[in-house]
């Protein structure tokens, strides 16, 4: 199952990902044909999309990420807290997820600078960048199936607990998103394509390896011209973790919350 237009060979993303599904595990042999591959990030869809942007995933993931949910939808009691408690352990996962890109994005500088040989870190943070999307993607299909549950047909208990829940996911989704956006930052800074890690073209606004816009980073620099402020960089990746571990912390709290209200208090 793979879609023609998608760039590059399917077999070759396949065995780079090890014939394994990125984001539940299941393998070829599990399920031999049942591998998909689903794009990441801002890649650009319809039309051609990179192998780096590209993730190996199994039917029933393909079909989880991809699936749209109805309006007012109805849930009974144990189908609700359990997508609330599958939300709750993806966010867990996709928390440290994020916070391991954003270790490899402040030592890229440093890396670079030592001489670390070129492709070991390209294929390090390409890898690091595609898991950490697919893996809020993954947590954003849970969340919309949440958003579109029909609240009218809860306990007013129930309704509160769960509007807690989904505005706390919203808000450590955005965080993980900006956590995310600044390591993209930071491979920028140092010169290279925020997907694809190839250096970037001078002259250029666009890739021309994997045709992603290059990311602006014209306001980390002290002055025009003058090179990225990494230390900046730093300090709002590290302050943005902080918040999303206060925002995770409050999340569990909620979801607590929303088992309480469903057993009656």
């Amino acid at each position: 199952m793979t879609t023609p237009s998608r760039h590059g060979d399917p077999d070759a993303v396949f065995e780079r990902d090890e014939r394994i599904c990125r984001r539940c595990g299941t393998g070829a042999a599990e399920d031999p044909n049942g591998l998909a591959l689903y794009p990441v990030g801002d890649a650009h869809e319809p039309g051609p999309v990179h192998e780096s942007a590209l993730v190996t995933v199994c039917a029933p993931c393909l079909g989880s990420l991809e699936s749209v949910p109805g309006e007012d939808v109805v849930l009974d009691d144990d189908a609700l807290f359990d997508l609330v408690r599958q939300t709750t352990e993806r966010q867990g996962v996709t928390v440290s997820a994020v916070a391991a890109f954003a270790s490899l994005a402040t030592e890229l500088p440093g890396k670079l600078e030592a001489g670390e040989h070129d492709g070991d870190l390209a294929g390090e943070y390409v890898q690091a960048r595609r898991e950490v999307l697919l893996a809020i993607d993954s947590v954003d299909s849970r969340l919309e199936h949440l958003h579109a549950v029909d609240d009218s047909t809860l306990e007013p208990a129930v309704a509160e607990a769960l509007t807690a829940f989904r505005g706390g996911g919203t808000k450590l989704q955005s965080e993980l998103r900006g956590i995310v956006a600044l390591g993209e930052s930071v491979a920028a800074g140092i010169g290279r394509c925020h997907g694809c890690f190839e250096p970037i073209a001078d002259g250029e606004s666009r890739c021309p390896v994997c045709d992603l816009e290059y990311r602006d980073v014209e306001d980390w620099r002290p002055a025009p011209g003058e090179g990225v402020a990494f230390h900046r960089l730093f300090e709002a990746i590290n302050e943005t973790l902080q918040a999303a571990s206060g925002t995770t912390e409050s999340l569990t709290g909620h979801t607590t919350a929303v088992a309480e209200a469903l057993r009656g208090g």
